[in-house]
């Protein structure tokens, strides 16, 4: 699923391509993605034909695109959701779901998702804040994120580091990749609880979270396959850049060590063993 970098890089792209652009026609190919539109897919496409975007917002993975009336669409890409930029008389990609023709002509918009697990909304005065995500946490690159603040928070917590980087609650925008990679830079095994960690060790932690988040956003995120593209259809390439996750085998950048993968949550955790030893975890 993308995480922050990923979402961000597709938001800019967004920002200069739909800001001040008026809807002229909506067509929804597929009823699913906008499931969460309870009138339906006929009426999505009138309610928003006639609309003006604001420049698009983020939280975490989380993306919405302003109206100028006060509204917004929300969007969750899930796993292979993408917003493309075409010219109209390009054809459809596969699993295109939704399109959006402009007043003022090309490019239009498509919404591509071949898993459908993502979706838009209409979110009446979500402008500023969707009602829909209020509850996701402040993410790193959030003007009024406060580490010392999120840092006690995650103190106080009664789980493992990797749980609480997880918990979109707390700080929004870290997903399976990014934890690892934040875990590694801080040389903190993944399984470490977090009422252990001092202050200053927490907050090196959510510091290696947004340094390792920045960098990706520099690459144009993290791309494994062709599901996350950005809305020109390019990939980004920070996974030549990845120091554990998806390394299993290969050496650790820093000591040469080979990454181990040990499962979690029904997914996995990459580390390195010699930098983040297990036998550290609970009182380093």
């Amino acid at each position: 699923m993308p995480e922050l970098p990923e979402v961000e890089t597709v938001r800019r792209g967004l920002s200069s391509a739909v800001t001040g652009r008026t809807i002229s026609r909506v067509e929804v190919l597929h009823a699913r993605p906008v499931r969460r539109h309870l009138p339906g897919a006929e009426d999505f496409e009138t309610t928003l034909a006639g609309r003006t975007f604001a420049e698009p917002r983020r939280r975490g993975k989380y993306l919405w695109l302003p109206f100028t009336d006060g509204d917004a669409l929300l969007a969750h890409l899930g796993m292979s959701g993408q917003f493309r930029l075409e010219q109209s008389v390009a054809p459809d990609a596969p699993n295109t779901r939704v399109r959006f023709r402009f007043a003022d002509g090309e490019p239009e918009l498509r919404f591509i998702d071949q898993r459908m697990f993502g979706g838009l909304s209409l979110s009446p005065g979500g402008d500023e804040l969707p009602a829909e995500i209020a509850h996701i946490g402040r993410d790193p690159f959030d003007p009024e994120f406060d580490v010392r603040e999120v840092a006690g928070r995650l103190r106080r917590k009664r789980t493992e580091v990797k749980r609480a980087l997880l918990d979109q609650q707390l700080i929004s925008g870290i997903g399976n990749i990014y934890a690892d990679e934040a875990l590694w830079r801080a040389r903190m095994h993944y399984a470490r609880a977090t009422w252990t960690l001092s202050m200053a060790r927490a907050r090196e932690l959510l510091s290696a979270a947004a340094d390792v988040m920045r960098a990706a956003l520099e690459d144009g995120g993290t791309s494994f396959d062709a599901l996350y593209v950005n809305v020109n259809g390019s990939s980004g390439y920070f996974d030549r850049a990845l120091a554990v996750y998806g390394q299993e085998g290969r050496p650790c950048p820093r000591c040469g060590t080979p990454i181990v993968r040990e499962p979690f949550m029904n997914r996995s955790s990459y580390r390195c063993p010699r930098c983040q030893p297990a036998r550290l975890y609970a009182h380093r």
